[in-house]
């Protein structure tokens, strides 16, 4: 049996990788104003390949920020909402994405700089 504080840690650095993955982000902006459909979400994150949509979609339901809804029309269909768990993520994900879009330029810019400098020091 492994170390109570070592498992938390563990447990803890696991869900925060599957909270900081890229998807999750794009995943709960595009269902942050209600309910999406499967297919909907897919045309929405472009990009996302059918697999790894059902598998982000499948562990964030898992771990309770998300739940899953089959909706009884022709054809059935599912769709994907937040979950209470799920919605006190919103402050941050509202914070990273002001971040971004407030310090975009200066990122921009920085990664100029560093690749004017990786091309001078090639150079020597």
């Amino acid at each position: 049996m492994g170390h109570p504080s070592r498992d938390v840690a563990f447990n803890s650095r696991a869900l925060l990788d599957q909270i900081a993955d890229k998807w999750t982000a794009l995943i709960l902006g595009a269902l942050c104003h209600g309910p999406v459909r499967f297919n909907a979400l897919k045309r929405e994150l472009c990009g996302i390949t059918q697999t790894a949509l059902t598998n982000s979609l499948k562990r964030l339901e898992r771990n309770g920020i998300l739940e899953r809804r089959i909706v009884s029309t022709r054809p059935i269909a599912v769709e994907y909402a937040i979950t209470s768990l799920g919605r006190s993520l919103e402050p941050i994900f509202c914070a990273s994405e002001d971040w971004t879009r407030h310090n975009l330029e200066a990122v921009e810019a920085a990664r100029e700089v560093f690749k004017e400098a990786l091309g001078s020091s090639s150079d020597r």
